[in-house]
Formats: structure tokens, C-alpha cells, sequence
């Protein structure tokens, strides 16, 4: 997996979510022989053993369960010791959701349906705004709280956590709530991860404005995720066949963010070099 990610011309690869453990020791290997390095891991990476698809959800942060919190604790704390030992700097966490009903569903079927300017939409974000005020307090502290231990042991590893911005309105953190995680915690290797296609789908929505949301966090980037989206949410596509205005994010990408394509598995090969090329054609090689 790793040498056909090389030859096709990337230095770098991330770890996701899918990773099961029993790929490790090639992965390891890879590595160590200096066949590709590793930019970054997505949590949970190695899965849980005898989970066998991509779980990023598996154990909620913000769970009311305070077993589950543990287990979101301890096999966070393995996606960090797998990452020190491939010497990747970076890992990206979700924060978990609010329990409420799924508005981000219904609200993309009406999408789809063309309804995003009736009433009966603008009533169904309203209303899921408020719900999710109401109820936000408690599953935050507790996501913070996973947070706040996770970071002491990036710390001592020298690693960064990105909280990555979420599609759905219901997960944390909420669109207003990125700076309350970094002002609460107040450490330094705590910043955020900015996925492309999740804030456009988010904008489709009506929650955000993709480019005005990326500036304002500007200042505690760390890396991107980068994909495409064809209206409403069909995301994970090559960068410059979709929605996205990359140009217009490009003022807030930097050489020293990492970058990570997020493509849909079944992409053809030819595909994921037309989007690599797009990308450093409108943001740069670096």
C-alpha cells in the first residue's frame, strides 16, 4: 500500500482510520527502510482489535458513559504512541457529537430536493441551532476533559492534536466552538485540522462561510485534509472535480501545513493524479 502511494509520487502518507493492527509491522517497516514517511495519523489508527472498518466514531469523547470515554482515552493514546514511533507529527482527532436528532439528514435530503429556500428549511436550522445550544454544555466538558490527557501525553512526545472540523451539525466541535477547545486547554499543541470538503458541506448547509470560517482559525492551523464535493455531500472526490473554490482558501495555506489528500478508495489512479496536480496548480507545490 505504502510503495504504490510512493510511486505514484508522494513523499508523505497519513494513517487512517483503517488501519488494522496486523498492518502495522509493514508499516513499521516501510518506515524504517525509508520507502515514505508519514504526515500525519487519524484516530483511531491502529483499530481496536477485531474492528475491521474505518471506526474514527468508535469511542465518542463526549460520551455520557464514562466507560466509553475511557476507551476513547485509551486507544487515542495508541494512535499517539503509533505516531511517535513512525515519527509523525501530527494526529487528528474527532471530538464526538451532541445526542439529538439527526437535522444534518433531513436537512441534505431537502438539499438534494432543491428546498434550501423555504421556510420549512430555515425553521429545521433554527431549530436544530437551538436544540444544539441547549444541550452542548455537558458533552463538551466531557470531550475536553478526554482532550486535556490526550495532550499530556502528545506533550511529552513532542506531537500535535488537530481537532478536525466535522460535515454534521449534530458532532462537536460546533462552528463558534474551536476557539473555546483552544482557549480552554491553552496549550500550544493543540490546533485545528481544517477538512476541505466537511466546511464546504457545512456551507451547503447554510452553518458556515467555507473561506470567512478557515481565516478565523487561521492562526492555530495545522494541516488540511483536501477533497472535493459535488452538491449537496457527496465529498471525498479529486480536488477540481467538485464545488470547492480552492483558490479562495489558498490566502490561508502556508509550506508549513500538512497537507493530506482524502480521496474516496475506489478513485482511479489517474484521478488522484489529476487532483494531486490541480491542487499544487492552485495552491503551490509546497
Amino acid at each position: 500500500m505504502l510503495k504504490e502511494i510512493r510511486d505514484l509520487g508522494f513523499e508523505y502518507a497519513e494513517l487512517g482510520h483503517g488501519i488494522r493492527i496486523s498492518l502495522l509491522p509493514g508499516v513499521y517497516e516501510a518506515v524504517d527502510a525509508g520507502e515514505i514517511k508519514i504526515s500525519s495519523l487519524h484516530n483511531f489508527c491502529p483499530l481496536p482489535i477485531g474492528v475491521t472498518h474505518a471506526s474514527p466514531n468508535l469511542f465518542q469523547f463526549s460520551s455520557s458513559d464514562p466507560r466509553e470515554r475511557e476507551n476513547a482515552y485509551r486507544y487515542s493514546l495508541k494512535t499517539i504512541e503509533t505516531a511517535a514511533r513512525v515519527k509523525a507529527p501530527f494526529v487528528v482527532l474527532h471530538l464526538g457529537s451532541i445526542a439529538m436528532w439527526d437535522y444534518t439528514r433531513k436537512l441534505t435530503e431537502m438539499l438534494t430536493a432543491g428546498q434550501q429556500a423555504t421556510p420549512k428549511y430555515e425553521k429545521l436550522c433554527w431549530e436544530a441551532s437551538e436544540k444544539r445550544e441547549q444541550k452542548k454544555e455537558q458533552p463538551m466538558a466531557w470531550s475536553l476533559e478526554v482532550l486535556e490527557r490526550l495532550a499530556d501525553q502528545a506533550e511529552v512526545r513532542s506531537l500535535k492534536l488537530g481537532i478536525e472540523n466535522r460535515e454534521a451539525i449534530e458532532e462537536l466541535p460546533l462552528e463558534g466552538d474551536l476557539p473555546f477547545f483552544f482557549k480552554a486547554s491553552a496549550r500550544p499543541g493543540i490546533g485545528y485540522w481544517h477538512d476541505v470538503g466537511h466546511a464546504q458541506i457545512k456551507e451547503n448547509l447554510g452553518f458556515i462561510h467555507h473561506q470567512i470560517h478557515l481565516e478565523s482559525l487561521a492562526d492555530r492551523l495545522l494541516g488540511f485534509h483536501i477533497h472535493d464535493v459535488e452538491f449537496p455531500s457527496h465529498d471525498h472526490r479529486p480536488p477540481g472535480q467538485g464545488m470547492v473554490d480552492f483558490a479562495a482558501l489558498k490566502p490561508s495555506v502556508k509550506p508549513e501545513h500538512a497537507k493530506v489528500l482524502e480521496l474516496n478508495p475506489n478513485t482511479p489512479v489517474d484521478q488522484v493524479q489529476a487532483g494531486f496536480d490541480f491542487i499544487k496548480s492552485v495552491w503551490g507545490p509546497d
